[in-house]
C-alpha cells in the first residue's frame, strides 16, 4: 500500500483536532483549586492547608470526550491515500463512428458487402458498449453527423441498419471534414475517432496530420477490402490499423486502443477520485462512545446535541443527514426516478428525473420554467414524443439561441423538421374511403366510450418507428439539405 499520496479531502474538519487536545488541558486547569485560591490564600500556605485526594482513574470522561473530538475530526476531513476507479468507468471511453458510404462499400468481395459486413460488425460493437457514449458519422464526399454521443444502443441501431451508399450523393472521401467534425464533438474530451473505410482520397492524405495536431484525438482504421491507400491513410494519421474478423478480435482491438487511450490521457485525472478511508474510523470511534457510557460518569449530552443540530445541514426534514436533493440524487444514481422526482428540490434535475421516469407532464412543466439550453433541448424531446411538431422546433431553435454549439440540439431540430413535413404530406394524401354500410352496435343514445391507452415508448428508437418517415429517408433528406448549404 502506497502512502506517498497521503492527504485529507476535507481538512478543515482539522482544526476540531487543536480543540479536542486543548479541551483535557481546560478541564484540568479548572480542577486546579491552588490556582483558584492562590489569590485568597498565601501561596506558602496553600500546600498545607489542601488536602488532594489521589484520583484513582487516571482516564476521565474529558479524555474520552477528546479522544472522540480528534478521532472524529480525523474521520470527516477524509484521509485518503488512493484513488478510485468508479466500476462504469471501464466503458466510458467516448468512440466516435465514422462510416464511409462512398459507392466502393458496395463491392462485394466481403460478403454480402463491405458496408453490409462493416453494419453488422458495429451492431455487435453498441452491444459491447451499453452505457458508453457512442456518437455516428457517415461520409463520402462530405461527412455528415447521423447522432450525436449517445449511450442508447437502440437508437444506435436504428440508423446504422439504415445507412446505404446512396444517403450522400457528393463522391469522394473526405476524412478531413470527418475529423473536424470529430473534434468539434469530443470538444477537448480524449476520444476515439474510428474510421470504418475501403480507401482514401491520397491527395487529401498531407492536411491530415496538420488537423490532428494538439489534439486529443485518436484515429483508428478498421479496414475492409485491401486498398494500399489504407495503409497510406493510418500513416498519414497515426493510426492504428486493423481490418475485420470473422470472430470479436477487431472488437477487442477497438476497445483496448479507445480505453487505453482515454486513460493515458490528462484530463483521465479528472474522472478519478480519492477513495475516502475515514469511514474506517467510525468503528474506534463507537467502541469509544461505548466506553463513555459508565457508571459515575457524566456528561453534558445537551451540549453535544445542540452541536449536532448546529452542525447538521440545512433542508433535512425528510433525513437528518441528507438535504431533500442529496436524497434525490442518491435515487436517481440507483435509477429510481419516479422517487427521484419527487425528492428534487432543484428543478432542472427535478425535470431530469421525470423526463428519466417518463413522467412526461412534470418533466414539461418544471423546464417551462426554466430558461437554458438544456431544459429547451429537453422539451423539444418532450413535444416531439407527442407529436407537437411545431413546438418541438420552436424549443430546439431556442435551446440553439441560447448555446449556439449544441450539435444533439441542432439534430433533433431536423428531425423534427423533417417528421413535421411527412407528417403533413401523409395527411394531405390520405385517400377518402367511404364504408358500404354503417351499423351501430347500439341504440343512438346507448353507446359506450373507452379510453384506450397506449404504452410510453421506451426509447427513440421504438417512437421512432412509429413515425411516418424511415431513417434512410430522412439522413438522405438531411444531407443533401446540408450539401446544398455548403455550397450555396
Amino acid at each position: 500500500m502506497d502512502f506517498s499520496d497521503f492527504h485529507f479531502l476535507r481538512p478543515a474538519w482539522l482544526l476540531l483536532v487543536v480543540l479536542g487536545a486543548l479541551l483535557p488541558m481546560a478541564w484540568h486547569r479548572s480542577q486546579d483549586l491552588q490556582r483558584r485560591l492562590r489569590g485568597t490564600i498565601a501561596p506558602h500556605l496553600l500546600p498545607h492547608l489542601l488536602l488532594t485526594p489521589t484520583d484513582a482513574h487516571r482516564v476521565r470522561p474529558v479524555h474520552l470526550v477528546s479522544a472522540l473530538l480528534m478521532l472524529g475530526a480525523v474521520a470527516a476531513a477524509g484521509p485518503t491515500w488512493e484513488q478510485d476507479r468508479p466500476d462504469f468507468l471501464e466503458n466510458r471511453a467516448p468512440l466516435i463512428i465514422a462510416v464511409d458510404l462512398s459507392p466502393s462499400m458496395d463491392t462485394a468481395d466481403v460478403p454480402p458487402t463491405r458496408l453490409g459486413a462493416a453494419k453488422h460488425k458495429l451492431y455487435d460493437l453498441i452491444q459491447r458498449r451499453k452505457g458508453a457514449r457512442t456518437a455516428l458519422l457517415v461520409y463520402a464526399g462530405s461527412a455528415h453527423l447521423v447522432l450525436p454521443p449517445t449511450d442508447d444502443p437502440a437508437l444506435l441501431e436504428s440508423f446504422i441498419q439504415a445507412l446505404g451508399t446512396d444517403l450522400i450523393s457528393k463522391p469522394g472521401k473526405d476524412v478531413g471534414a470527418v475529423i473536424d467534425e470529430a473534434k468539434r464533438l469530443l470538444d477537448g474530451t480524449p476520444g476515439t475517432l474510428l474510421l470504418v473505410t475501403d480507401g482514401a482520397d491520397v491527395a487529401q492524405l498531407p492536411a491530415l496530420k496538420p488537423r490532428l495536431a494538439d489534439s486529443p484525438l485518436q484515429v483508428l482504421v478498421l479496414a475492409l477490402g485491401s486498398s494500399p491507400t489504407l495503409e497510406q491513410l493510418a500513416s498519414a494519421t497515426d493510426a492504428p490499423l486493423g481490418s475485420l474478423t470473422l470472430n470479436d478480435d477487431d472488437l477487442d482491438w477497438v476497445e483496448l486502443h479507445a480505453q487505453h487511450h482515454f486513460q493515458n490521457a490528462d484530463e483521465q485525472q479528472r474522472l478519478l477520485q480519492w477513495k475516502d478511508a475515514g469511514y474506517w474510523l467510525c468503528w474506534p470511534l463507537l467502541v469509544l462512545a461505548l466506553i463513555c457510557v459508565r457508571r459515575g460518569w457524566s456528561l453534558n449530552w445537551m451540549a453535544m446535541v445542540v452541536l449536532g443540530v448546529l452542525l447538521q445541514p440545512v433542508q433535512a426534514e425528510a433525513n437528518p443527514f441528507l438535504t431533500a436533493d442529496q436524497q434525490g440524487r442518491w435515487a436517481f444514481d440507483h435509477h429510481h426516478y419516479p422517487e427521484a422526482a419527487a425528492l428534487f428540490v432543484d428543478p432542472y434535475w427535478k425535470g431530469i428525473a421525470a423526463y428519466n421516469a417518463a413522467d412526461y407532464a412534470l418533466a414539461e412543466t418544471t423546464f417551462t420554467a426554466l430558461d437554458s439550453a438544456q431544459a429547451a433541448f429537453y422539451l423539444g424531446n418532450i413535444r416531439v414524443r407527442r407529436f407537437k411538431f411545431d413546438e418541438a422546433i420552436t424549443a430546439y431553435q431556442r435551446a440553439l439561441q441560447l448555446q449556439p454549439t449544441f450539435p444533439e440540439a441542432s439534430a433533433n431540430l431536423a428531425l423534427a423538421i423533417a417528421l413535421k413535413k411527412d407528417t403533413e404530406n401523409a395527411s394531405d394524401n390520405a385517400p377518402e374511403v367511404k364504408p358500404d354500410e354503417v351499423k351501430f352496435d347500439k341504440a343512438p343514445g346507448k353507446g359506450q366510450s373507452k379510453t384506450i391507452q397506449t404504452e410510453q415508448a421506451n426509447s427513440d428508437a421504438l417512437w421512432l418507428q412509429n413515425l411516418t418517415t424511415s431513417p434512410a429517408n430522412f439522413l438522405r433528406r438531411k444531407f443533401s439539405l446540408q450539401d446544398q448549404a455548403v455550397q450555396q
